[in-house]
Formats: structure tokens, sequence, C-alpha cells
């Protein structure tokens, strides 16, 4: 099997950058109405807006479950395919509500596993988890201007970072997948793979002699191979996570899995048409410049 040819003489550079640029354009207007809603650019789970989780082993239905809890704030509940089992959270409750909301659980399902999450420290791990975040970014910003030292191409690399997270944020709304401590940790693994294929696709056209068309088909082959090997294992811990009802690898791999996808696109549209633009206005400069030796070369003799 042959991997696509990527001709990058197919579409206009600013044809390739449009999509996008569209996107994330989108995707920043969801991002803003869930951050004016919720305070936070993804919809805070229970690690970060407080709330109590169940996890119960049993034959009954969903119905059956909702019905018993109908007089408790419940949010969500995920049942794992053929396990039997339940994840339930719930909303914050006082200290008095969450003692007789044990007593209430574990008379009925002795074998519950409950975990209790305080609002106060929620608002403390939201706050930690956003200096991460930012950190990350400033992080990895210095090490790529550090490498290329060269702004417009530097520059390219760090948006199509930031617009990865972006999208893959926005797409977590969309999709109801809350932010939770381990969504967090899958964006900050993202922030590593968008930046890979980038500095992959820079450093060849960049620093690597040869024609423009064969560099970037050589980064192209690389990348969508590093890429697409690296989704097919995440796919498998999604389904098997789906399977066997494992929310914290569910949503890591669906995180994941949205942003590699998001990375894609950025890399080989809007980066590579940057590239493309950049390259052919600093070309034409120095083909000036070999033409105006040659002339003068040629007018002293």
């Amino acid at each position: 099997m042959k991997l696509p040819k990527y001709d990058i003489y197919k579409y206009d550079p600013k044809r390739m950058m449009a999509i996008p640029a569209v996107l994330f354009g989108i995707a920043l207007v969801i991002v803003g109405i869930t951050f004016a809603l919720t305070g936070m650019p993804v919809t805070p789970g229970i690690d970060f807006a407080g709330g109590t989780a169940v996890t119960i082993h049993t034959d009954d239905t969903k119905d059956e479950i909702v019905a018993f809890y109908a007089g408790y704030d419940l949010k969500s509940i995920d049942e794992g395919i053929g396990s039997g089992g339940y994840y339930l959270k719930f909303g914050p409750m006082s200290n008095e509500d969450m003692m007789k909301f044990n007593d209430y659980t574990l008379s009925k399902y002795p074998e519950a596993s409950i975990d209790q999450i305080g609002a106060n420290f929620g608002a403390t791990l939201q706050s930690q988890a956003l200096w991460a975040i930012l950190f990350a970014f400033i992080g990895m910003a210095v090490v790529v201007f550090l490498a290329f030292r060269k702004v417009i191409p530097a520059v390219t690399v760090v948006s199509a970072g930031i617009a990865d997270i972006t999208i893959t944020a926005a797409v977590m709304n969309l999709f109801g997948i809350e932010l939770s401590l381990a969504t967090t940790a899958a964006l900050l693994m993202l922030i590593g793979y968008s930046v890979d294929s980038n500095i992959l696709l820079t450093t060849k056209v960049l620093k690597r002699q040869g024609k423009l068309e064969e560099k970037m088909e050589g980064a192209f082959r690389t990348g969508i191979i590093m890429t697409t090997t690296t989704l097919a294992a995440i796919v498998a811990m999604f389904i098997v996570a789906f399977i066997g009802q494992v929310p914290t690898l569910y949503s890591i791999a669906a995180v994941l899995i949205i942003g590699l996808i998001s990375d894609i696109i950025f890399t080989w549209g809007f980066n590579a048409g940057v590239l493309r633009m950049y390259l052919s206005g600093s070309e034409k400069p120095q083909a000036m410049s070999k033409q105006s030796k040659k002339d003068n070369a040629g007018a002293k003799q």
C-alpha cells in the first residue's frame, strides 16, 4: 500500500491555509462561549468543579439506577459493554448530604467505589492545570525559537500547537468530554505531538538541500507514518477502554485522537502553506542577487 502523494503545487498556499484558519476561528468561538458559561475553556469535570464519582457493578438497568438516585444531582452515567459496570457522576454535596449519600448507596450497592472532590480543592486543581499548560507552551516556544532562530517559521510552529489545542478543546466541548486531570495530561501530551510533526516539516524544508517539492514530500512521508502509527495505537486503547469501561483511559484516548487529526490538518495544510509563501518570498531576493552578480561580472568582462 502506497502513501498518497503530497503535491504542494496542487493548491495555492492561501487555499491550503484557509480551511485550518476557518476551523481555528470556529474553535475559538466555541471555546469562548464555554469560557463565558463555565469560567474554563473546556467544561470542567468533577476533578475541577467538585463532585462525587461512584463506580458500581450490578445487573440493574440504567433506568433503574437513575430512578434509585432520583433525589440526587446525577450528572451522567456511563456504562461498560458486557461488564455490568456503571460510572456515575454527581454534583457537589455538603458533608452532611455526602454522609447520607454514602449510606444510601452502600445500602443497595455494598461494593460500590465512592470518590469525592470538594469544590475548593477542585478550584485549586483548576489553577494548577492552567499554569501547567501555560508553562508547557512557554517552554515549547523557547525551544522552537532557539532551534530555528527565524521568526516566521518559529511563530508558525508555535501557532500550530496553539491551534491544535484550541480545536481539541472545542471538539471536547461538542462531544461532552469534560476537562479532568486525565484529559489535562492528554492536552499536555498533544503539545509535544503537534510540535513534533511541525518541527519535522520545518527542519526538512529549511535546513536540507534540494527542491522544495521533494523536501516536503519526504517530510510528509515520514510525518504521516509517525502520526498514523500513533493513531493506530491510541484507537486500540480507545476501543479497549470503551469496552472495559475505563473512563480515564477512554478520555485520554479520545482527546489524543481528536488532537492528532487536528495536527495533520494544521501541519500539512496551514504550516506547509506558510512555509511555501515564506520560501517563495525569500528565494526571489536570492535569485535577483545572483542575477545581479552575473550581470556585474559580464559588464566587467
